[in-house]
């Protein structure tokens, strides 16, 4: 067991701030500095119920309440506005580029601000782009992560657009992944030097405040700093035991299949001010509001305020193998879901057993229509899928690294912990073949062979994949302190990889990229600035972390052992 593995770890914001936890604390703090022109704004976050907000500043009895739900066009109308982007999948849709303004009825919106312009007393304005209808007053802004908006869909919660309480879960995703989130996060941004009040949501009927100048300050100290986001964990179909134990997780999850410890979309930041509560907010905030800080001059330059590299854990120990796969290639995932850039991705074997095993590239001469027609017949149900036919199985071993650039068909095999180190772009897996079984739910999981076959790349047989994505090691640096390899990932993915074995201390270079990194080998790592500009910062097993673009450089020092840490950043 390793005891030291955080799963609540606290960012120290360097900032003495007072924070404040419920309505009642929030209430007597607004209204001891007041409220501006009697009108204040309280901006959502989609998946944050106006009525909760409403009734927790209930106490303050305004003469009048503006919902923001009221104000949107009606559901029908927003289903066919949105039809385009929602498309008719399961899973995917396509990116939306349109700004909150799009959502509301011009008639109620306007007829709401003279509503407001016209009460001399208390006006709260409750919602989704509730800033809209007006500039004046003080604006707080409630926020809640992507995590936590997905734990609301699976208890019943539509989206925030949408009539769709009963829609199964990936359909809401879907509508959050594509519609909603990129909505929200523009209408963040845009009113982000309006904010008075900052409050995180995560906690229901208690949330915590912070003032915005102090909260927005906390986010530029994050980029000087290394940090850890707080990971949450997740069963599947295929999900083992491994993490279980060696994490501690709670034992009444019959498997944990993922640990998502490294997606700043998803994953949250705790962040502390002191001596008062924490604050938890969405990670992808550091990423909105400090691009070029976080992630660097050329990272910012070619992918704009999206977070490119992600990493996560999935274990199939005592667990079952991963769906059979592949993901879009660039020109594909443009033209059919509006998405940048595609899930280029590597597997780092994290732990193994003796079957630990991944399925990657197809053998050498594969008939392609006799395997499109034998994948079609499983999908059917006419007969299993002879998946070692056609793919080839590798046996793996701890600390191995496959590549796996987008187009490889591949899997992960049962008896086996996966470091994926990939791109962002994590909803983009197109499932060829599912062994057979069922979903959670209960119902078969999506399965995608016409996508697939228009993106396998059939010449990446047998011997393409030994000779390109197994056992690409390269030694950059070698002395008795360290020792450096580059280990990928394949020349036709953006993303470098670079094993540190360390016995001393390495001196590494973030290259103008943001460093996203893992211990993948003993106890404890400390991470430390030859300058002293941020204090040492300590990891333990198998957690993720990052190293912001403008530290520059930085020191990994092992202790008394030997440690392994895998770090991943974009090539110049």
């Amino acid at each position: 067991m390793v005891e030291k593995y955080r799963l609540h770890p606290v960012t120290d914001t360097r900032i003495a701030e007072k924070t404040y936890k419920g309505y009642e604390e929030i209430l007597e703090v607004i209204e001891e500095y007041g409220i501006k022109d009697n009108i204040l704004i309280c901006d959502i976050y989609p998946g944050i119920p106006e009525e909760s907000v409403i009734e927790g500043f209930s106490p303050m009895k305004p003469s009048l309440i503006i919902r923001m739900s009221d104000l949107l066009r009606s559901k029908e109308e927003n289903e066919k506005f949105f039809e385009d982007y929602i498309t008719g999948d399961r899973v995917f849709g396509f990116m939306c580029h349109r700004d909150i303004q799009c959502c509301f009825d011009s008639e109620r919106l306007e007829k709401a601000k003279e509503a407001v312009e016209a009460e001399n007393r208390l006006v709260i304005i409750v919602g989704t782009g509730a800033s809209l209808v007006s500039r004046k007053g003080t604006l707080l802004y409630f926020d809640i992560t992507r995590w936590e908006i997905q734990l609301k869909y699976r208890n019943g919660m539509a989206n925030w657009l949408f009539d769709n309480e009963q829609e199964e879960i990936s359909r809401k995703v879907k509508r959050g992944y594509f519609i909603e989130w990129r909505i929200a996060d523009r209408h963040k941004i845009s009113i982000k030097d309006r904010i008075k009040w900052y409050i995180a949501a995560d906690d229901g009927n208690s949330p915590s405040m912070v003032t915005a100048s102090a909260f927005f300050k906390a986010l530029k100290n994050i980029t000087s700093q290394p940090f850890r986001m707080e990971p949450y964990f997740d069963p599947g179909v295929w999900g083992g035991q491994w993490m279980k134990k060696t994490f501690s997780l709670p034992e009444e999850s019959a498997n944990y299949a993922w640990s998502f410890d490294g997606v700043p979309e998803e994953n949250a930041l705790l962040l502390s001010f002191g001596d008062t509560p924490v604050i938890k907010t969405p990670a992808i905030n550091v990423v909105l509001f400090q691009p070029e800080r976080l992630l660097g001059e050329h990272v910012y330059g070619r992918y704009g305020a999206e977070f490119p590299i992600r990493f996560d854990i999935l274990d199939t120990m005592e667990g079952e193998n991963l769906s059979l796969q592949v993901h879009p290639i660039t020109g594909y995932i443009q033209n059919e879901f509006g998405m940048n850039y595609t899930q280029d991705e590597s597997y780092y074997i994290l732990a193994d057993s003796e079957i630990s095993s991944v399925y990657l590239g197809l053998k050498t001469d594969v008939d392609k229509n006799e395997m499109e027609n034998d994948l079609r017949k499983a999908e059917s149900g006419e007969k299993i899928f002879n998946a070692e036919k056609y793919v080839n199985k590798f046996r793996a071993r701890r600390h191995d690294h496959f590549l796996i650039p987008a187009g490889t068909v591949h899997c992960s095999g049962a008896g086996t912990v996966v470091l994926e180190i990939s791109a962002t772009p994590y909803i983009f897996t197109f499932k060829l073949w599912d062994w057979g079984r069922l979903g959670l739910d209960g119902k078969p999981r999506p399965i995608y062979i016409n996508h697939g076959m228009k993106n396998i790349q059939w010449n990446r047989d047998t011997d393409w994949v030994r000779k390109n994505l197994i056992g690409q090691r390269t030694v950059i640096h070698e002395d008795e302190d360290y020792t450096a390899c580059i280990t990928g990932l394949h020349k036709l993915e953006p993303i470098e990889t670079i094993l540190y074995t360390i016995r001393g201390k390495a001196e590494i270079d973030t290259a103008d990229s943001v460093n996203m990194l893992n211990l993948t080998e003993g106890r404890k790592a400390i991470i430390k600035s030859p300058d002293g500009n941020f204090p040492p910062f300590e990891v333990y097993y198998a957690e993720t972390f990052i190293v912001p673009a403008a530290i520059g450089h930085y020191t990994i020092e092992s202790g008394d052992e030997e440690i392994k840490v895998i770090a991943a950043r974009i090539r110049l």
